[in-house]
């Protein structure tokens, strides 16, 4: 009897591995039998400005410079085709030599322009065949592939999906002298991260028709009147601006493999 139902709990056990398995491959077929290519525009022309003279994206994190987390991720992600590295005219040289030495097959660098939508422009221009977009921020080093899969359940039904987390402190909207003049609701609130994934004629058309500034590529597709659909991100998916944002990142790359 004993014998009988240890097998039954392997049986059932092969039973979910596979189940998950097939899931995971049934996403996939999904975005290939529609002939879909996954593009990659990682975004990190900056310049550091509040990193107090250390260059962010160079920074060591467990072993490896910062910028490299995100795009060794998507160099092992097998739907994408093509990633364009955004990097300003100084850092060039050093992303190339980061690029030979890490074996980035797949990435295309590009020198970015004043602000950030102009880099963003300039990457997409080089995404070639590509009928998805994907758009990171080369600052946010905890990139995983199950935000790049929940974007992608999300993308084919309304061409645009952005990686979210919902607010937790409250917030305040400041009039003149820092007074409160409303304190917005909270359930309603959610911080935008990337990746953000687009189909291409969408972000391609909104980027085209961008006249005002931006701070993601979410609000330029909105300009257009198109929707655009929030999915969980992760509180973990950090995107290091400053000394104390490093600070943390660290703290996460020390637990990551643990985790």
């Amino acid at each position: 009897m004993r014998k009988r139902s240890f097998c039954t709990l392997i049986f059932i056990f092969d039973f979910l591995i596979s189940d998950q398995v097939w899931s995971l491959s049934l996403l996939r077929s999904k975005v290939m039998n529609k002939g879909s290519k996954l593009g990659v525009v990682i975004v990190a022309a900056g310049i550091s400005q509040r990193m107090a003279g250390i260059n962010k994206l160079f920074a060591p994190l467990r072993g490896k410079p910062l910028l490299a987390w995100s795009v060794d991720t998507c160099q092992r992600y097998s739907l994408i085709q093509q990633i364009v590295l955004v990097l300003n005219d100084k850092d060039l040289a050093r992303g190339q030599k980061l690029k030979k030495e890490r074996g980035w097959s797949k990435v295309t660098l590009c020198p970015g322009g004043a602000r950030r939508q102009d880099s963003v422009r300039e990457g997409l221009r080089q995404i070639r065949d590509c009928d998805l977009v994907m758009i990171h921020d080369g600052a946010r080093p905890f990139l995983t592939p199950g935000l790049i899969e929940d974007g992608l359940k999300i993308v084919g039904e309304i061409e645009a999906a952005v990686a979210a987390v919902p607010v937790k402190d409250a917030i305040k909207l400041a009039v003149d002298e820092r007074l409160i003049g409303e304190t917005l609701q909270r359930d309603r609130l959610w911080a935008a991260q990337t990746p953000q994934i687009f189909s291409f004629n969408v972000i391609t058309r909104a980027y085209e028709n961008l006249a005002a500034e931006v701070t993601d590529d979410a609000t330029a597709v909105e300009r257009l009147g198109h929707k655009v659909q929030l999915y969980m991100g992760d509180y973990k998916n950090i995107k290091v601006t400053t000394t104390e944002d490093l600070a943390l990142a660290r703290i996460i790359a020390g637990e990551w493999k643990r985790s």
